[in-house]
């Protein structure tokens, strides 16, 4: 069966600025799609329509649509991408503000960025969100993160039975260790810690998650990837990593 074809298509990415959002949009934007980035660091969007957005705000969230779909006119792909983690502390060692951050950037953000486009999306649409091998096994000194991402898959599938007999698809990505930003983000700045995360392993980089993302998007029509898990060879879940010296 033919590919589903992308070009003329709109798409609004979150979380465009860095990291898998940006190699998304990208992506996209070579299939010949117009994206609408949204991200708190507009000056590094380099989306044809750059928003502010902070997912976390509501008010900010109802403006990012609102100016999005005027300027798109639609709604044919959602990527709501997102989301970041903070710390690895053995759980009894982390914090509230911490845990309050990553709850409502990865599953608050989420349900309501999805709420908000919904009416907006249409017939053919499809919705993807980036979820995380977190989401599927736990693992050590992570359990906002990996309550946070379970959350989004379960939220996932929800969506799924709810919208059955719409014409929308729905797809979660799951990436495992992934070099982006998202380290220095989760050490705070810590940027010899971030970088210890990859070492010897051969991680996935942003464009490998965004060609699983256009896997799923361009699949003939019937066709629904409920789930794609994309991993490095030397990982087999989020606790074992095989690093060569």
């Amino acid at each position: 069966m033919a590919e589903l074809s992308l070009s003329g298509k709109t798409a609004i990415v979150t979380g465009a600025s860095s990291g898998f959002g940006r190699a998304i949009a990208r992506s996209l934007a070579a299939e010949g799609v117009r994206v609408a980035g949204g991200a708190r660091r507009v000056e590094r969007l380099e989306t044809p329509v750059a928003l502010a957005l902070d997912v976390t705000d509501p008010a900010s969230c109802e403006r990012f649509v609102t100016e999005a779909v005027a300027q798109l006119g639609g709604i044919d792909i959602l990527v709501n991408n997102a989301g970041l983690a903070l710390g690895r502390y053995l759980f009894d060692e982390s914090n509230e503000e911490d845990e309050r951050t990553v709850f409502e950037t990865n599953v608050q953000g989420l349900v309501r960025m999805t709420r908000l486009c919904l009416p907006h999306i249409r017939d053919g649409g499809h919705i993807v969100n980036m979820g995380s091998i977190a989401g599927r096994q736990a693992y050590e000194k992570a359990a906002s993160y990996v309550a946070a991402k379970f959350a989004v898959r379960g939220f996932t599938y929800a969506l799924r039975e709810d919208l059955l007999g719409r014409p929308i698809r729905i797809t979660t990505v799951d990436p495992g260790l992934a070099e982006t930003e998202f380290s220095i983000v989760r050490f705070k700045g810590d940027t010899e810690q971030a970088a210890a995360v990859y070492r010897g392993v051969d991680p996935l980089v942003a464009e490998d998650v965004a060609d699983c993302v256009l896997f799923a998007l361009t699949r003939p029509w019937h066709v629904n990837i409920d789930e794609l898990v994309v991993k490095a060879r030397n990982q087999s879940s989020g606790g074992r990593i095989i690093r060569e010296t």
